[in-house]
């Protein structure tokens, strides 16, 4: 049952104006069984001072594109209700022209544009208007006799709405019968969802929980469970198994969504999901549409669900399914967009939002891990609806042409125009090594500054862990992540690399950034301290180049690589014969694989970095004192003295090699492979030409 969570303590604090509307829908957002991420809409009428000082009756409705459960007064719209109560007395008006009559009734031109369903709340003669999409009322507004079972919950207490897209015609239509019956508490809205008021914020909000609970009591009276979604004809893997199943085939998921445009993937393996991938007419019931309107723009139609008898033996034989069924999806999307589209239409990506996979779960696609995830998110609420009307009768949907015209349609269009525009980086997932330190690190915020979800991997995770977390606090939930690796450990790189699958579904840039540094002159440097630069910046290059390799050949939609060398790459300094040996290994290895990569889009640079003292974990080891000693200066002299060094005279800093990765991975240098840069500020010795 969905609980009333009014406090009485909190609500004190705010009137029955614009902050008391605040309240109340925060709270009607924060249980999504109540309505959907960016669904739905809330309403109060009250009384203020224009700037005559003259009394207005104003309306304040929810702004377009602003989400339930996070929005502020500055999310809502006010609006003059004498200016739009004449608009009751006309037959029929054309979104457009009610869009531009709406933004003249604006109290403040500043405000956001007005919801869809203003006029929804305007035509409704009450002070507080509740519109949700609660799973129980959905799925009885999706049953094919929802009707009928409607009058067995809720009496003649209802009034019943058929299926038209929001506009005029529908606000009027929700009035007019609301008006033609005295005893109406409630709407249920065809394929769509719930209306209710009342004259307080309390009250109003009590009604939509009490409606919403005497349908899902009804509903689960009927669930059989043993029944659910035509019985269980697939059990899922274990945990284990179904993750490591979803990491070897999102990859090549990730490459087949993405040959328009990139993609990030997200995992979801949750209860309901599992039950419901495993049902005897699931594939049958995913195929009848889209659970609620408000669904479709980042769900689409219906998902795509892949026929496959769970067995960790036959990952090859899921990832042939896997290609040719993405394949026929989008040719099944081009074609529904042809028989439906009108005229000045632009077809999205026609890759599936979300695709379904017995024994494993879902997999979910989108411009961002957020977008991915809130697609996901949806079919959550979808497969919840599906549970409710197959329990009451069958489940319908729209029509494929009223889908399209949801889809597609400019009022719905408008709110995805709001988003921020994309950057260089958007939809690309770095991964990181040394991702803890200063070049790590910074590399990290630059590269999702500019639209990058990243992966920070060190073996130092609490480090990682802290940049991660700064990250995610500036720039939103999940832009990246950490995970602890040993560059020199084999199977830590490969668990990595699955761990960033599952996460983000693939990798378009590496940065081979871990590293460490020793001294000693050549006759006293010891075989152990020789394996060990060649075991961390020979051998752990090679393991996380080739790892990304494969998964970039899986993925199929090129990538770049950017390995962090040195001055010493090229310059044969003394005392420090095994570092430099090993970091010149790096700048040939990255062009190994330039020359292998090219035909698979694959591409290899290296950065020349000298003297990155800043945020160096290497720097503030005992490489510090040796290369003072080295030069006969005191270590704290050392940062000046590379200045002096250098023809430019300056310092270098991390931010400065990140700004050198952020060239090579970005499209600027799209055509570049098998090159080194140097960020060094002009040492002669390590001039490469």
């Amino acid at each position: 049952m969905v609980q009333n969570l009014w406090d009485s303590s909190k609500s004190a604090a705010v009137s029955n104006g614009l902050e008391g509307l605040v309240y109340r829908s925060n709270l009607l957002g924060e249980d999504r069984r109540v309505c959907n991420w960016g669904g739905g809409n809330t309403s109060t009428k009250t009384t203020v001072q224009d700037f005559r000082g003259r009394d207005v009756e104003v309306m304040w409705v929810k702004g377009s594109g602003s989400d339930l459960a996070t929005m502020k007064a500055g999310n809502f719209t006010g609006l003059r209700l004498e200016d739009i109560a004449p608009l009751f007395e006309r037959d029929e008006m054309p979104d457009e022209e009610m869009v531009a009559y709406l933004t003249n009734c604006m109290i403040d031109a500043k405000h956001p544009r007005a919801s869809i369903e203003t006029l929804l709340h305007a035509f409704l003669p009450f002070k507080h208007v509740d519109h949700t999409h609660p799973d129980a009322i959905i799925s009885l507004c999706c049953a094919h006799n929802g009707k009928e079972i409607a009058r067995e919950i809720y009496g003649d207490r209802f009034v019943w709405v058929p299926y038209i897209r929001p506009g005029f015609t529908l606000s009027k239509m929700i009035a007019e019968g609301v008006l033609a019956n005295p005893n109406a508490e409630l709407v249920l809205m065809e394929k769509h969802g719930l209306v209710t008021w009342g004259d307080t914020p309390e009250a109003c909000y009590a009604k939509t929980i009490e409606i919403i609970n005497e349908a899902e009591s009804y509903i689960e009276s009927r669930v059989e469970e043993g029944n659910l979604f035509g019985g269980l004809k697939t059990e899922a893997l274990p945990e284990e198994e179904r993750r490591a199943v979803a990491a070897a085939v999102m990859p090549l998921i990730r490459g087949a969504v993405s040959d328009d445009k990139k993609m990030i993937l997200t995992f979801d393996d949750e209860a309901d999901v599992l039950r419901f991938v495993g049902g005897a007419n699931s594939a049958e019931l995913c195929s009848v549409g889209a659970a609620c309107p408000d669904h479709l723009v980042h769900t689409k139609v219906v998902p795509l669900f892949v026929p496959w008898t769970p067995d960790v033996n036959d990952i090859e034989g899921l990832k042939a399914k896997l290609k040719e069924a993405v394949a026929a999806y989008k040719g099944q999307y081009q074609a529904y967009f042809e028989r439906n589209k009108h005229e000045g239409d632009v077809m999205f990506e026609a890759a599936p939002r979300v695709i379904l996979i017995p024994g494993v779960g879902m997999i979910n696609t989108g411009k961002s891990w957020s977008n991915s995830k809130l697609s996901g998110a949806l079919y959550h609420r979808a497969i919840a609806v599906m549970r409710g009307a197959t329990a009451l009768g069958d489940f319908v949907s729209l029509s494929e042409n009223e889908s399209y015209n949801v889809e597609y349609w400019p009022l719905e269009l408008y709110k995805l125009s709001l988003a921020p525009a994309e950057a260089e980086f958007s939809r690309k997932v770095a991964f990181i090594t040394g991702g803890a330190g200063g070049i790590g690190s910074e590399t990290a915020r630059r590269l999702v500054s500019e639209g990058a979800h990243v992966v920070l991997a060190d073996l130092n995770l609490e480090g990682a862990q802290k940049v991660a977390d700064e990250i995610n606090g500036k720039f939103g939930e999940n832009r990246a992540f950490a995970v602890k690796m040993d560059v020199t450990s084999e199977e830590q790189v490969a668990a990595a690399y699955a761990e960033t699958s599952i996460f983000y579904g693939g990798v378009d840039i590496i940065v081979n950034n871990a590293g460490l540094a020793t001294s000693s002159p050549f006759a006293e440097t010891s075989l152990k301290e020789w394996n060990l630069n060649i075991a961390v910046l020979g051998t752990g290059y090679f393991l996380v180049a080739r790892e990304a390799f494969k998964l970039m050949k899986e993925q199929a939609i090129g990538g770049s690589m950017v390995f962090i060398g040195s001055k010493n790459s090229v310059y044969a300094g003394k005392s420090a014969s095994a570092y430099s040996s090993a970091k010149a290994l790096e700048a040939h290895l990255a062009r190994c694989i330039a020359a292998e990569g090219g035909e698979f889009g694959i591409r290899a640079n290296t950065i020349l970095p000298d003297a990155i003292l800043q945020g160096s974990a290497i720097w503030n080891s005992n490489w510090r004192n040796e290369r003072a000693a080295a030069y006969g200066i005191e270590p704290d002299q050392l940062e000046e003295y590379y200045r002096k060094r250098t023809t430019l005279l300056v310092n270098i800093y991390p931010s400065d090699i990140a700004e050198g990765v952020a060239f090579f991975a970005s499209s600027k240098s799209e055509k570049t492979t098998g090159c080194m840069l140097t960020i060094d500020g002009g040492v002669p010795a390590a001039f490469t030409r």
